[in-house]
């Protein structure tokens, strides 16, 4: 069923392991989850989880497990323990090598996994701004960035070009998993197969272009740019590269150590190629344990200072404390920890935005850091986001559901149940992961888990 000219030019390409390339489709699909560190250590989420896990060999807190598992029906899911990832898309944000404290752009960032990703190498320290062009996209990828209990990430909506108007010369790193014409998704989606046309690999060829330029504007000088694709047309990867280089001397590939099963990208497949382009990366589901994918490291020539790198706007100055009595008051009585960064409030909702977050002056922001609560009169109430970052040891009441009466699946359809507690506010868990809020009082714990989240389990 795969198209006729993308099998021509594949044969071509590959020669005589084009066989084993067909092959690879036939073969039953290789499903992998990432484990979130930003929760919990993962010898104790390992010791626990009930799936069969082997490690993904590119992606540390990568693994594969088998379909009968069914990880996405598992509570641990909902308290954002871990991401389903397809292994080969976890290879752009390990390459990225992102460091606690910077400044990084996920530039095409739906639905999350690579931010998520990113963020967990951050380890909650620096600014990570996720954005994504389609507005019902940016919601999912909003909704990831909060299940996975990040504290740090802004959640924007808009095109390559707006932001770099806000950004430049500023980013430590940029991932750009660029829209493409998806032919390393033909094994697990047939949609693909039916969208795909010579017509819209050219298409995304130019579209990838745009976006390479607008990225070139927002890194800062010594920063590092990730371009990923799904895609094996060269005219998406290798010529997209070559085609940038070409405009951009001051960028230059970089070599990096290539995990077992990757392969160089080639030169010989496109015309006029550029230096580097044998330390591009393919990766063949042929050769290893994963779907195509291909990757491409490149380093802004110059030296990342110590400098103080603005926006075009500036900086957000963020509400007093002072002036935040609700959440003071709340913190004081259910905290065991304090949190820092900017205070932004939107109508009712108030946000913990990152340290040094840049002015949001003029962008479409759909999370702007961590969401805190809902001010109320004279109160706050918590957001699931501000559970879902908060691990037990940093909140004063809590209650682990117990996974044998189903306790986990009761809060998670909505329900009510008998407590003998104090009143006030718990932080409900499964296996010690944050799943939520509860309100005890009567001897009932009211449930306030989100009614959009709910489901039948």
């Amino acid at each position: 069923m795969l198209p006729q000219a993308f099998t021509d030019r594949m044969e071509k390409m590959l020669g005589e392991e084009y066989p084993q390339f067909l092959q690879a489709f036939e073969e039953e699909i290789r499903q992998a989850l990432r484990f979130n560190p930003l929760k919990g250590e993962v010898q104790r989420f390992l010791e626990s989880v009930p799936f069969e896990l082997t490690g993904v060999p590119w992606a540390e807190y990568g693994y594969y497990y088998k379909a009968s598992d069914q990880p996405g029906k598992h509570p641990l899911h909902e308290a954002g323990a871990y991401y389903i990832q397809e292994a080969s898309a976890m290879a752009p944000a390990a390459f990225l090598e992102a460091e606690p404290g910077e400044k990084i752009l996920d530039l095409c960032a739906a639905p999350g996994g690579k931010s998520t990703q990113t963020a967990a190498a951050m380890k909650g320290k620096g600014i990570l701004i996720c954005n994504e062009i389609h507005p019902a996209r940016a919601r999912i990828l909003s909704e990831n960035i909060e299940r996975m209990g990040i504290r740090n990430a802004i959640v924007v909506n808009h095109s390559p070009d707006v932001l770099a108007e806000h950004f430049p010369s500023y980013f430590d790193r940029i991932l750009v998993d660029a829209p493409c014409s998806g032919e390393g998704m033909f094994h697990k989606n047939e949609e693909a197969i039916a969208q795909w046309s010579p017509e819209n690999v050219q298409l995304c060829a130019d579209r990838q272009d745009e976006i390479l330029e607008e990225a070139a504007k927002m890194l800062c000088p010594g920063g590092r740019l990730v371009y990923s694709t799904c895609t094996f047309a060269p005219e998406e990867n290798e010529g997209s590269i070559s085609r940038f280089l070409e405009k951009h001397p001051e960028f230059s590939v970089v070599k990096v150590k290539k995990c077992s099963g990757m392969e160089n990208g080639n030169p010989d497949w496109i015309e006029n190629p550029g230096k580097g382009m044998e330390d591009t990366i393919r990766l063949w589901p042929h050769k290893l344990k994963g779907e195509g994918h291909f990757v491409a490291v490149l380093q802004k020539e110059g030296e990342t200072g110590n400098d103080r790198r603005m926006s075009r706007y500036g900086l957000e100055k963020g509400l007093p404390v002072k002036d935040c009595a609700e959440y003071t008051q709340f913190a004081e009585e259910y905290l065991r920890c304090s949190l820092s960064g900017v205070l932004l409030k939107f109508g009712e909702q108030l946000y913990l935005a990152p340290e040094e977050t840049p002015s949001l002056h003029k962008l479409k922001v759909l999370r702007p850091g961590l969401h805190l609560g809902t001010l109320k009169k004279g109160r706050m109430e918590p957001a699931h986001g501000l559970a879902l970052a908060l691990k037990p040891q940093e909140v004063l009441q809590v209650m682990e559901l117990c996974q044998r009466d189903k306790g986990a699946e009761i809060y998670l359809n909505g329900l009510t149940f008998p407590v003998d507690k104090e009143k006030g506010w718990y932080l409900l868990t499964i296996n010690g992961y944050s799943l939520g809020w509860g309100k005890a009082a009567g001897g009932m714990m009211k449930n306030h888990y989100p009614r959009g989240l709910r489901k039948n389990w």
